[in-house]
């Protein structure tokens, strides 16, 4: 009999707060407009409207509508700041968007001053906004929960460390339950630091005299039977109940949950940049790729005339990497070799490496032989954040000895990335130091956001062109 698929449903939290952050932000915007009597009130509307939009936009890919509603504390909504600032970012690239085309004649309709320019007037709606939130959590927000976890297992120790983490502002009272007496339960017992409360009977004891709000079954899931049973126990009280899947039992690569109808699937090897994210992506790419251009032109004039003068030989070396999907392509760098190798075998560079020449030597230590890479993004088969591109004959070697290697091209690879200021970058003289960096490329799809990008970008702008591994 082919059973039907379960619905599972999500908090209206998210969708009322986008509802309110739109309408508030066209309402406080356009108020003040005409208010204050800005000319040219249809396109103040048009912007207000292109802004609240971009705010949601960005809003999805800052993690400003994740459903917290214990977190109130003021540092807690620099999500809500950092969208607020991506979107004024996003009006002031359309300002100069129009005034280059108004320049040009192609655009004769608007006049890039008919944009307001004052960021505090982008600015004025983000106040409300964060009000509403802090009245919303101090409404919803409980000072005390009392939190209960079936089973004293890998999966339970997970659950009771990001349940601490999650009512960190408030007063938690969290005791564990299980089957087992202490004295079998070896070592976890020994980790946990929540107190043990005896077996399930005793909880559903101090369910039924409302003395638990939550309780997490946290056992693992080839323990289907025990699961079913807690839940008919758990029936006959009021508390909410929720399952700890352990994914782990079929890959530490869980990405993400993905709704099919009303099937629910967990994406063990998919990508987070599908959709709407590869096109955030990109943006990101574009915009950011294009101001560093701009901002490094003159810098690669001096290293390509310094390559000229120091040895023979072309200024730009391009290799094949794997990109996308594991699709080859040609990746820019500054020549800093005697040699040009592109071949089945790579050896890579070491410390004193004989082929490396004076001037490139400086270049590898500093970075600076990357910045070609910069014309990769723009030509769209490179991202500036993401896996480091490895040579060829490299993936071949190691896509046979580190564990779900291959993951690390689910995404384009990047200029900079996680593993890089984590201190994982240039050789590889063994293997650990590999498998540490796939383990971070993967950690950073997995997590992939914009804000995410921002402070990768940001860390290795601090301390990631130079490190003792770079030569």
């Amino acid at each position: 009999m082919l059973r039907n698929s379960q619905k599972i449903t999500h908090g209206r939290y998210p969708l009322i707060i986008k509802l309110i952050d739109f309408f508030a932000i066209n309402f406080i915007l356009i108020a003040s407009a005409w208010v204050w009597k800005i000319e040219s009130f249809d396109t103040v509307i048009l912007i207000s409207l292109l802004y609240s939009t971009a705010f949601l936009l960005f809003g999805e890919y800052t993690q400003c509508y994740q459903y917290r509603p214990k977190n109130n504390k003021i540092r807690s909504q620099r999500r809500l700041f950092l969208t607020a600032f991506l979107a004024i970012l996003f009006i002031g690239f359309v300002r100069i968007l129009v005034s280059e085309l108004h320049s040009r004649g192609y655009l004769s309709a608007m006049d890039v001053r008919d944009i307001p320019a004052s960021p505090f007037w982008y600015a004025a709606p983000v106040v409300f906004l964060y009000a509403v939130r802090l009245v919303i959590f101090k409404l919803s927000a409980k000072k005390r929960i009392r939190v209960a976890i079936i089973g004293i297992t890998d999966n339970g120790l997970a659950a009771e460390m990001a349940l601490r983490k999650e009512y960190s502002d408030i007063q938690l009272e969290l005791a564990f339950y299980d089957e087992r007496e202490p004295s079998r339960l070896g070592e976890l017992a020994k980790k946990i630091t929540s107190p043990y409360e005896g077996s399930v009977l005793n909880l559903v004891e101090a369910a039924q005299a409302s003395k638990v709000d939550e309780i997490y079954i946290a056992l693992p899931m080839v323990a289907l039977e025990r699961i079913r049973h807690f839940l008919a126990m758990m029936s006959d009280t009021t508390v909410n109940t929720y399952i700890v899947p352990d994914f782990y039992a079929y890959s530490t690569n869980m990405s993400q949950l993905r709704s099919i109808h009303n099937l629910q699937t967990i994406g063990i090897f998919a990508s987070p940049l599908d959709g709407g994210g590869s096109f955030i992506k990109r943006a990101e790419d574009l915009v950011l790729g294009s101001v560093i251009m701009l901002m490094i032109v003159s810098l690669m004039l001096v290293i390509a005339i310094g390559i000229k003068l120091t040895s023979r030989g072309p200024v730009f070396f391009k290799q094949d990497r794997y990109g996308l999907s594991g699709q080859k392509i040609k990746v820019w760098k500054f020549r800093t070799m005697k040699v040009m190798e592109n071949t089945d075998t790579v050896v890579q560079a070491t410390r004193d490496d004989p082929r490396v020449t004076r001037f490139g030597a400086f270049l590898r230590r500093t970075s600076l032989d990357e910045l070609p890479q910069f014309i990769n993004v723009l030509q769209g088969n490179m991202s500036i954040v993401g896996p480091r591109p490895h040579a060829v004959a490299h993936n071949e070697l190691y896509r046979k000895q580190v564990e779900n290697y291959m993951i690390r091209h689910k995404v384009k690879p990047g200029i900079t990335g996680l593993a890089q200021i984590k201190g994982y970058r240039g050789e590889i003289d063994a293997l650990y130091k590999m498998e540490k960096r796939v383990q971070y490329d993967i950690e950073y799809i997995q997590n992939w956001s914009l804000w995410l990008d921002i402070k990768i970008i940001i860390k290795t702008i601090f301390k990631g062109f130079v490190g003792k591994n770079a030569y």
